[in-house]
């Protein structure tokens, strides 16, 4: 007899953007995975239609399977606050978004899922009806009561999965670019003060963790980037490099963690350092991203790492102005759900 197919769980994200349809465009993938959608299932039944999708989404009831049919979904119906425009936000919806995520992360943490993926949310939207989100990430984290590091993966060359070994474990050659964030959503202003010893220490330590057991790479090396222009250039154009990441860097390799750091921003991703670190670990969300995303957007892949599950994620936004035309490109989420299989078997 067959072995059950992975669950995983899939959330459509904001009703309005191209969540729902890419989640369609998803089910349509011959990938070998018990994909569950956590969303309302005339929301997806419509966006199937209007992309074109010939979808039928059935009830999940929990049973196991062993094969899936691409014209099916199975569907944990969370029905909306109110009807879904694509392209036209609606507060009304935002209790709906946060009640499929809590619905996923419980689901995963009680292991009825073996992973989740998510589509994109709309965070003014949730903000702006009172709901205190500044991400998925740190919903879920603050779910999962876990300290967690965002970790975005693009593959490089001709290299189609993100998930790779290293060459200095025996495994193929990693040409997988991968880089974590000291700090996510923040001001530009409030992430000097973010940034701690402690912080950066407890980072290093869920990222080396994690590189090994979920992307089985035995010896990582990270290199740890800083945060002023050249680094701080010896303290003249600031101080938290001598005074904060070099001494948690040095913390670090006493504890048996192959880190290097910390190095200029601006020269620390050209092809022969690359080649070098299996992860990088940027000090602020734009300091990294827009490196990763001019090599590998629309195929890269949001990580959680430290929740006691596989989280992953598109690597973009909702794209009101797509979401309904069947022109929003679903290669991120397919990206995202094919790494969250590599990892979880």
């Amino acid at each position: 007899m067959a072995a059950p197919l992975p669950r995983i769980a899939v959330t459509a994200g904001e009703p309005a953007g191209v969540g729902p349809e890419l989640v369609a465009a998803l089910a349509a993938t011959d990938l070998a995975a018990d994909l569950i959608a956590i969303a309302d299932r005339d929301l997806l039944q419509n966006a199937a239609a209007a992309r074109g999708i010939a979808l039928t989404v059935v009830p999940y009831d929990e049973g196991r399977i062993t094969t899936r049919a691409p014209d099916t979904l199975r569907c944990l119906h969370v029905p909306l606050r109110a009807p879904a425009t694509p392209g036209k936000l609606d507060a009304r919806n935002a209790g709906y978004v946060i009640d499929t995520l809590s619905r996923a992360s419980d689901g995963c943490r009680s292991s009825e899922f073996a992973a989740l993926v998510t589509a994109p949310v709309q965070k003014s939207i949730l903000m702006d009806a009172g709901f205190a989100f500044s991400g998925h990430t740190e919903f879920l984290a603050e779910r999962a009561h876990r300290d967690v590091v965002m970790l975005l993966v693009a593959p490089q060359g001709d290299d189609v999965s993100p998930l790779r070994g290293s060459t200095r474990t025996g495994g193929p050659a990693s040409s997988a670019l991968r880089v974590a964030l000291a700090t996510t959503h923040l001001p530009l202003a409030a992430v000097p003060a973010a940034i701690t010893q402690a912080t950066l220490a407890r980072s290093l330590q869920i990222i080396h963790r994690d590189l090994q057991q979920r992307f089985r790479i035995a010896q990582p090396r990270i290199c740890v980037l800083g945060l002023n222009p050249h680094a701080g250039e010896g303290g003249h154009l600031g101080r938290e490099e001598i005074d904060t990441i070099a001494p948690a860097v040095r913390a670090a390799r006493a504890d048996g963690i192959d880190a290097d750091g910390p190095l200029s921003a601006d020269t620390a991703f050209v092809p022969a350092l690359r080649a070098k670190y299996d992860a990088y670990l940027a000090m602020y969300h734009d300091q990294g991203l827009p490196v990763l995303k001019a090599l590998g957007f629309g195929d890269s892949v949001n990580v959680t790492l430290g929740l006691p599950y596989v989280r992953t994620s598109v690597d973009h936004g909702t794209a009101l102005d797509l979401a309904g035309t069947g022109r929003a490109d679903a290669a991120s989420l397919v990206a995202a759900t094919r790494l969250a299989l590599e990892l979880i078997t």
